[in-house]
Formats: C-alpha cells, structure tokens, sequence
C-alpha cells in the first residue's frame, strides 16, 4: 500500500473518531494538534486504525508511536 494511501485511509479514520471533517493528518501530526485527543481516545484511535487497515499493533509500537508519520510507517510495514 502506497503512503498516499495510507494517510488518505488516515485522515477518514481520525476524522471519524475525532467526529470533525476538517481534520487532516500528515507525518508531524501529534496528539497536541487535535482537540479531544487524550489518551481515552488514544485507545479509541489505535483500535479504529487498526479495524481499518487489518493489523494488530503490540504495545512497543503504540507506546512508541510519536506522531502520525510514525503509526503510518508502522502500517506501511505490515498492511
């Protein structure tokens, strides 16, 4: 799966978890740049990526996850 696919993948889940169509992700996307991400919607968002793409993260990953490029190069990897 190509990157530019991933992240237009991305953006339709954060926009549905988040409920806000404005929302737009890129690789420096961190938690601080959208409203309402703590850490309860943390779990919501991993879980919602990983229903879209059929993947499982391990807990190494996600707790090593700094910004949405690098949940994208977990995807890129393993989708």
């Amino acid at each position: 799966m190509e990157r530019a696919e991933i992240f237009e993948k991305l953006n339709n889940v954060f926009r549905d978890v988040f409920d806000d169509d404005t929302i737009t992700v890129s690789d420096n996307t961190t938690a601080s740049d959208i409203d309402g991400w703590d850490s309860l919607m943390h779990i919501t968002l991993i879980s919602a990526v990983e229903d879209e793409f059929d993947i499982k993260f391990d807990m190494k990953s996600v707790v090593a996850m700094k910004n949405v490029g690098d949940m994208a190069d977990i995807i890129e990897k393993e989708a």
